[in-house]
């Protein structure tokens, strides 16, 4: 058996690197706060991100395969191809799934991480069984390696970007996502030798190599761009609706005058801004929270927001406004927070896991010595 002389374009091998880099970046950035968005939204982004995961697994490989050059014309099955990107978003929208319709633990986030591993193995693999005039012969030390590198990166990477879900754990995730595909590519290339075939056994029509390149082109093109969406709407803001207004901004005489409108058995009555505790929405209005009752409020939650955070309340929720002057204590576990406030019949308030810091700091900063447990 003769094997034929393999090299590689390295601008092609570089810009395979790269778009590891904004795949992982872009599907990972997806997936943030998703606890605090309705079912709809929280599912289109989790599509999103598989698309972006799985395709930008698909596109590294191909755009690798570009810069694969051998002293022989060859060709792709575009079917087995297609079904190598569309296993690869599957395979990744699956564990996406475990990581946000179950309990997040360590073990679901490890299993999340080896799905994303075998979904990048078997992409590969499914991949290069497209080749036509030229077989594939892998050396199994190569498929062994490059196996394990795929699941522990893999694993390493969903449980950092997982951990907290900060920008900073999102960056670190990216780095180890995109060293994973790329490693598990390179490494397997390594140990592969590649023989000339007469003929093939054609699964779907053939594909040459500029035909690949357009459609790596084109999705890449489309994945860049939706790099950058992501980078402006999800890279950090100065914090909107939390951070605590100043005195000099809010005269206490302000929050005295204000008052919410409210219904009390088929009467109207107003409500001091003071002296409401928490507001949460209701459909298309809110129930306003004192120490004392529960009353119907004609205002939505966005009217709601516009009048009284300029007066000091925290927005803990997309769902509720808190006035911290009334915040007793700050509950915190692992992925929630609460506002407890004081009189056994006052429900505590939720703190969403994105706003959880931001929470804590601004009732310390409001409050005092607020006790986090």
């Amino acid at each position: 058996m003769e094997f034929l002389d393999v090299s590689h374009n390295n601008l092609l091998v570089a810009m395979s690197c790269l778009v590891a880099l904004v795949a992982g970046f872009t599907g990972l950035s997806l997936t943030r706060d998703l606890g605090a968005k309705p079912d709809f939204e929280k599912k289109a982004l989790i599509a999103l991100a598989a698309i972006s995961l799985g395709g930008g697994i698909w596109a590294m490989h191909f755009v690798a395969m570009l810069g694969l050059q051998m002293p022989i014309l060859f060709y792709y099955d575009a079917a087995i191809t297609l079904i190598s990107a569309l296993v690869a978003i599957l395979i990744v929208g699956a564990a996406l799934i475990i990581l946000h319709f179950t309990v997040r633990t360590r073990l679901t986030v490890s299993l999340a991480g080896a799905i994303v591993g075998v979904g990048i193995l078997v992409m590969h693999y499914i991949g290069m069984a497209g080749l036509e005039l030229c077989r594939a012969v892998y050396a199994p030390l190569g498929v062994i390696v490059s196996s394990l590198v795929a699941v522990l990166l893999c694993i390493l990477a969903l449980g950092i970007a997982y951990g907290q879900r900060t920008n900073r754990n999102i960056f670190l995730g990216t780095l180890c996502f995109a060293v994973a595909v790329t490693s598990v590519h390179f490494l397997a290339m390594a140990g592969t030798k590649f023989v000339a075939v007469s003929d093939g056994t054609e699964f779907g029509p053939l594909m040459s190599n500029e035909t690949l390149a357009l459609g790596v082109i084109f999705f890449s093109f489309v994945m860049f761009g939706a790099c950058l969406w992501v980078g402006v709407t999800y890279l950090p803001r100065p914090m909107e609706n939390v951070a605590p207004p100043r005195k000099k901004d809010v005269p206490e005489a302000e929050a005295r005058l204000l008052q919410v409108p409210c219904e009390r058995d088929g009467g109207k009555v107003f409500v001091s801004a003071k002296d409401v505790v928490f507001v949460r929405a209701d459909a298309h209005y809110t129930q306003v929270y004192t120490h004392h009752e529960r009353l119907f409020c004609v205002w939505s939650v966005t009217e709601a927001t516009k009048r009284l955070v300029p007066l000091g309340f925290l927005q803990t929720h997309r769902s509720y406004l808190v006035n911290p002057g009334h915040v007793v204590r700050f509950e915190r576990t692992k992925d929630s927070g609460k506002c407890v406030f004081g009189g056994s019949e006052t429900p505590p308030a939720p703190v969403s896991r994105s706003k959880l810091k931001a929470i804590q700091d601004a009732l310390a900063s409001q409050v005092g010595a607020i006790r986090a447990t």
